[in-house]
């Protein structure tokens, strides 16, 4: 027998009562509380054990040369535009600070998406082939097929091909088993961002397939029009728990005796 979440149950006593007059349940509202309150849950354990994690390891690597590809026209400069000097603490300085705090981040947080899917919203997990999770839309009560992204600049145009392959197989498997899905039922969901930010990979999507971004997104999963906000605020939390300015600072010390040695530039 098929499980039928208690937001599912609740639409399907709506329908039949052809009605939406009727309060929801104390009961149901409790049960949607709680799902709402451990997707803050698990997300905040997801971003310690997986984000942060690795985000710290990932910045230890960067005590040795071997991890960046040098530009020897370009990183003195960079060096003296940060600092005001071209020292190998300064080099060091501009080779370390956009790893950390851009292309290692936003990596890390992309390649572990799909965990993120099965363990912060497992509620919602889909066994359907190339698609990640499935809900019931808090807007129009529909069931979605939703394949997730990251943010609004996080596909190529590769991806959109990708996408649309699934949605394809999605559509055949229910004409072949007579299920009644419409093409706003298959959506793209973006974790984060505004609509207005999309890309234009997305906006190639959105013309045949809805595609939700940020709050618009979380509302339609949980029914919450402010859940977006207090996710983030949420992960803002567990953030503040992190200090690594010694670990940034000891990386940099590393990293630019290395440069000294190598290029014999004064620390």
């Amino acid at each position: 027998m098929e499980h039928i979440t208690p937001i599912e149950l609740y639409i399907n006593r709506q329908n039949q009562t052809a009605t939406s007059l009727n309060p929801i349940p104390s009961a149901l509202t409790e049960t949607i509380d709680e799902q709402k309150q451990q997707i803050i849950e698990n997300a905040k354990a997801f971003f310690r054990e997986e984000i942060a994690e690795s985000h710290k390891q990932n910045t230890e690597k960067l005590r040795h040369l071997k991890e960046f590809n040098l530009n020897p026209f370009l990183d003195k400069y960079k060096a003296n535009f940060l600092t005001g000097d071209n020292s190998a603490i300064s080099m060091a300085k501009a080779l370390v600070y956009p790893r950390i705090l851009g292309t290692s981040i936003n990596t890390t947080f992309g390649t572990k998406l799909q965990k993120f899917c099965s363990s912060v919203l497992e509620g919602y997990a889909s066994t359907t082939t190339g698609i990640d999770i499935e809900f019931i839309d808090s807007i129009d009560g529909r069931r979605k097929y939703c394949q997730i992204k990251a943010g609004p600049n996080t596909i190529n145009k590769d991806d959109v091909k990708t996408i649309d392959d699934h949605f394809q197989g999605i559509k055949k498997l229910a004409r072949t088993n007579n299920l009644s899905i419409s093409l706003n039922d298959l959506v793209v969901g973006v974790f984060y961002g505004q609509p207005e930010e999309l890309s234009t990979h997305y906006k190639r999507i959105e013309q045949t397939y809805p595609v939700y971004a940020g709050k618009e997104f979380w509302h339609r999963l949980t029914g919450d029009e402010n859940f977006y906000t207090v996710l983030t605020d949420a992960i803002g939390d567990v953030a503040s728990e992190y200090d690594g300015s010694k670990l940034i600072e000891s990386v940099i010390i590393d990293l630019a005796a290395e440069i000294s040695q190598e290029f014999g530039i004064d620390l």
